[in-house]
């Protein structure tokens, strides 16, 4: 979630009757349209250091975190020198099918990872989900979660991720595709799901070309660029001998059909809080919009994509009064908890693949962008657990 002023507008929100439960919601015979009209930000950016991360952990890295503003351990290890035999927290279930996660500085200019971080961010993260998906690949990221992964021994799939921008004629993608390659090369695919090339591509696009329609004459343009990128990665992957899925993962509205013919899986930005509804009704409305707007026109293509929502959560907070609630429901701890508890199980049960957003606080997005931007982790910029919040007593499939 990139977006600091996405808008879901034309919603037909009427309310929804008790929490969507293990059978399908019916999606009824009046199909809705939700617009989502946001501006984009890149995650990730910069040129790679290479796949060498220096996989050396500090001997100290039981003792404390390198993120954890008070200093003081947010994991610990029966033994200091390998990060295999950390200590599991009762707190955590592994109760999410997976979650979206960007490394602590893995933002322009300053590229400030590090393996004995991103392998906390690995212990913590393995004792909620069995899968993550990451956004782009510069800063060195795909090699040090794959390396934290190996060091952990953890049973963790990362999805990969290409964080290509419409404008820069192929740069991005290129830089970030080499260096996807070669932690392939060095790692392997025991761990890898895919690679997810875009991230609300289509949605920047139009955006910067004043339409809003991803399969209008404009759309179609913007989406024969993506496209090269897809069709660069698969041959890129064939020519490894590498067997992956190449998806691609966009804001809810604004797949592009023929993308979405060019891909085995599509990820789907889906943020009830950005739809203005109440929280009660947030989980109900979060699977129906998915169920109408991705899975079902997926399901009608030849090539049948598999629909993954990519982002869904509630912030906790806000930097600025204005956007302390989205006039229906407030920014807060027990809200998210409520989207927790009526949303993570149910979708467990229906079936529903998704990410949830997030794992942590991003203090560079509220210092950048302010209002909700930085506060939809389940755990607090410093890694540790918030207050008041219970993870939700179920196992992910």
């Amino acid at each position: 979630m990139d977006s600091t002023n996405r808008i879901y507008a034309n919603i037909d929100s009427g309310a929804y009757n008790g929490r969507w439960t293990e059978k399908p919601m019916p999606s009824g015979s009046k199909k809705r349209k939700w617009i989502a009209i946001g501006l984009v930000l890149a995650v990730v950016g910069v040129v790679a250091i290479g796949v060498g991360v220096g996989v050396t952990v500090a001997k100290n890295h039981a003792k404390s975190s390198s993120s954890a503003s008070s200093g003081s351990s947010v994991v610990n290890q029966t033994d200091p020198n390998d990060p295999s035999t950390f200590t599991k927290d009762s707190r955590l279930k592994q109760a999410f099918y997976g979650l979206a996660y960007t490394p602590e500085g893995s933002q322009l200019p300053d590229c400030g990872n590090n393996l004995s971080s991103v392998i906390t961010d690995i212990q913590l993260i393995s004792q909620l989900t069995t899968r993550i998906r990451l956004y782009g690949a510069d800063c060195n990221q795909s090699a040090l979660v794959l390396e934290a992964i190996k060091q952990t021994k953890t049973n963790l799939t990362v999805w990969l991720g290409n964080y290509n921008v419409p404008t820069d004629n192929h740069a991005a993608y290129k830089r970030q595709r080499d260096v996807i390659k070669e932690a392939i090369q060095t790692y392997g695919t025991d761990h890898i799901g895919g690679v997810t090339v875009g991230n609300e591509f289509m949605l920047n696009y139009l955006d910067a070309n004043g339409a809003t329609d991803p399969n209008s004459d404009v759309g179609n343009t913007g989406a024969a660029i993506l496209k090269q990128d897809i069709e660069d990665t698969k041959q890129m992957l064939s020519d490894m001998g590498v067997s992956l899925q190449v998806g691609n993962a966009e804001a809810g509205s604004y797949f592009n059909t023929l993308v979405l013919e060019d891909v085995d899986y599509g990820m789907s930005n889906v943020h009830p809080w950005f739809a203005d509804t109440t929280i009660d009704d947030a989980a109900g409305w979060t699977y129906e919009f998915f169920q109408e707007q991705n899975v079902e026109p997926a399901a009608a293509l030849s090539n049948k994509p598999q629909m993954y929502i990519a982002e869904t959560g509630w912030p906790t907070a806000s930097s600025n009064a204005s956007t302390e609630t989205n006039g229906a429901s407030a920014a807060s701890i027990p809200n998210l908890q409520t989207f927790l508890d009526t949303f993570v199980c149910q979708a467990n049960n229906n079936g529903t693949g998704y990410f949830f957003f997030e794992y942590f606080d991003e203090k560079w997005k509220d210092e950048e962008f302010g209002g909700v931007e930085g506060w939809w982790g389940l755990f607090n910029a410093n890694k540790t657990l918030k207050d008041g919040l219970t993870i939700p007593d179920c196992t992910s499939p």
